[in-house]
């Protein structure tokens, strides 16, 4: 049986729920508490050292990293296939996960939600919140995550980050000139790895981002018709961090918009 570890609005835990859904798969939902620091804890820490979500336990295998899951149940389980047949395909798909690995992520989510809405919750926690981030056991993320939380948009990281998503919807414009989806003819892993990326924008109310991409727009509004997308996505979602997250995306956008300007 299948288990997942994972949290209900993490980025990296909907792309797999998302490839999970698309397959048909059954699991275990093992849902973890992130603002609590249930990551952070040492019976998760050995079995993910790295502390983060989602971890996917398949009977006495564990696999880490979103990605490398995705792709493991790819291979562990190939119906429903969501990579192409031939191996340039395949290197398409592996291109923009890569993307994620190399930046996207830790700009999309650890800067701009963070800058944005999540700072709130530390600071809110005073002490607590302090010791959830000296807990991170990376040090140049954690460094980066104390500028974004004490600094908010005016963090030296934030427009960068913007900066680099913007680049990320520029490539999947021009992709998705060439066809419907990512990679290839069909829906694949690069579009279940890239959904949250988008989905996060929703969350935060600054779809406006988008403006100049027509393309990405329907590539997203596709993808909220499939049954996966409510199954991974709008099922899991929190109505107490939407509520946060809209809100203060709508506070700030005057100020995203300008400090995305080219």
């Amino acid at each position: 049986m299948l288990a997942l570890y994972h949290n209900d609005m993490s980025s990296c835990a909907q792309k797999v729920r998302l490839c999970l859904a698309e397959k048909e798969l059954e699991w275990e939902s093992r849902h973890l508490d992130l603002r609590a620091g249930e990551h952070q804890q040492d019976w998760y820490v050995r079995l993910n050292p790295r502390a983060v979500v989602p971890t996917l336990v398949d009977d006495d295998t564990v696999v880490p990293e979103s990605n490398v899951i995705n792709e493991y149940l790819e291979d562990r389980f190939p119906d429903h296939a969501l990579m192409p047949d031939d191996a340039f395909g395949r290197a398409k798909v592996r291109l923009w996960t890569k993307q994620l690995d190399e930046g996207v992520h830790d700009a999309g989510i650890a800067v701009i939600s963070f800058a944005l809405a999540f700072r709130h919750q530390y600071l809110n926690k005073g002490e607590a919140g302090k010791a959830m981030l000296e807990s991170i056991p990376d040090p140049i993320k954690r460094e980066r995550r104390r500028d974004v939380i004490e600094n908010g948009l005016d963090s030296t990281f934030f427009k960068t980050a913007l900066l680099r998503m913007l680049e990320l919807y520029d490539d999947m414009e021009t992709r998705l000139a060439r066809g419907p989806w990512l990679a290839d003819s069909q829906y694949t892993i690069a579009d279940a790895a890239l959904t949250p990326y988008v989905v996060r924008l929703d969350h935060l109310d600054i779809m406006g981002l988008l403006d100049e991409h027509p393309r990405v727009l329907d590539w997203y509004n596709r993808l909220k018709s499939r049954p996966s997308f409510q199954r991974a996505i709008v099922d899991w979602e929190n109505s107490q961090y939407l509520t946060l997250m809209k809100q203060q995306g709508r506070e700030n956008w005057k100020k995203v918009r300008r400090l995305a300007i080219r």
